[in-house]
């Protein structure tokens, strides 16, 4: 069957220089406590947590990545909302604002997958795949 309805227009997020500044500052220091800085002087910048989720995750603290991811991602939702999301309908991975949500998302089923929320894992990777395929091809390819 045919979807005839025509699909939403795409969620742009909002570009924020000063958060994306902090982040390239914490990246050359390459701490944990660095980006952890930046998490907590923007606590909506999705991009600050799905860098502490992604660090916790290749660090093997899979509960951490789990914590961060899913605060990066309830963060990020609140901004597509603002931004006329209205639940369903693509968020590119080509606008880079977009993608510190679709990171979130990303390490946030990986790391539901490692602990056994098989569910959980299996819809944050259906949530990515519907938001934008290119996405989960670019990271899991990273």
């Amino acid at each position: 069957m045919q979807n005839l309805l025509p699909e939403p227009p795409a969620t742009l997020l909002s570009a924020h220089d000063d958060a994306d500044a902090a982040l390239a500052a914490a990246a050359e220091q390459g701490t944990d406590e660095a980006y952890a800085e930046v998490a907590a002087r923007f606590p909506t910048h999705s991009a600050a947590w799905a860098a502490l989720a992604t660090r916790a995750l290749d660090g093997g603290q899979v509960v951490a990545a789990y914590a961060y991811a899913r605060t990066g991602y309830h963060r990020g939702l609140d901004q597509l909302r603002r931004s006329g999301w209205k639940g369903h309908g693509p968020v590119p991975w080509s606008h880079t604002p977009n993608r510190g949500f679709l990171r979130c998302l990303y390490v946030l089923s990986r790391a539901a997958g490692e602990i056994g929320e098989a569910d959980e894992a299996a819809r944050c990777a259906q949530f990515l795949r519907d938001c934008d395929p290119a996405a989960g091809d670019a990271l899991a390819s990273a």
